[in-house]
């Protein structure tokens, strides 16, 4: 490129990043909306279970804790996690305490990760990917780095209750 000429993801960054902050939403909002199918809670324990069968054995006490803890209550577990998920899809959309949400995001993607994904693994030869929920902790950290570079996005409700609300900035920017 010549000197002078603009380059267009730099000229809609701002934009761009708010793009892929609620396209993240989205994803995190029909993750939510999933755990709501009929049977879920009769499923969860099992997934966990099956989670870790291949595993090392050192680290089989870690899933039959969390089989153990969710198989009280299944329908409780896949709930709040329904919940959280979709709490988290809307704070994304909306662009609202993008500090928390980012923050939250981050542990729930680690414990969705570490448990009903069971790591990802067993690896072997047939592994294809190490699971979503690494991938979905990431992008919360990728999307708290952009925060701190950019700013409030005026695509975003922070934007506005900043305005409004002199410490909300506590709840949304990293500084």
């Amino acid at each position: 490129m010549a000197k002078g000429d603009s380059h267009w993801i730099h000229d809609h960054r701002v934009g761009l990043k708010a793009f892929m902050r609620i396209t993240f939403g989205l994803v995190w909002l029909i993750d939510g909306f999933l755990k709501f199918q009929p049977g879920m809670p009769d499923v969860i324990t099992q997934m966990i279970i099956q989670a870790g069968q291949g595993q090392p054995t050192w680290i089989m006490p870690w899933f039959t804790f969390w089989a153990g803890v969710v198989g009280t209550n299944p329908a409780f577990w896949v709930y709040l996690i329904g919940v959280g998920e979709t709490l988290i899809g809307i704070a994304l959309i909306l662009g609202g305490m993008r500090k928390v949400t980012y923050l939250v995001g981050v542990v729930l993607s680690f414990f969705i990760w570490g448990v009903p994904e069971g790591f990802g693994g067993p690896y072997g030869p047939s592994s294809t990917d190490i699971g979503t929920g690494i991938i979905y902790a990431l992008v919360f950290l990728a999307l708290i780095m952009i925060n701190t570079g950019y700013g409030t996005s005026k695509y975003s409700i922070d934007s506005w209750i900043e305005k409004h609300i002199k410490w909300w900035h506590k709840l949304a920017e990293f500084d």
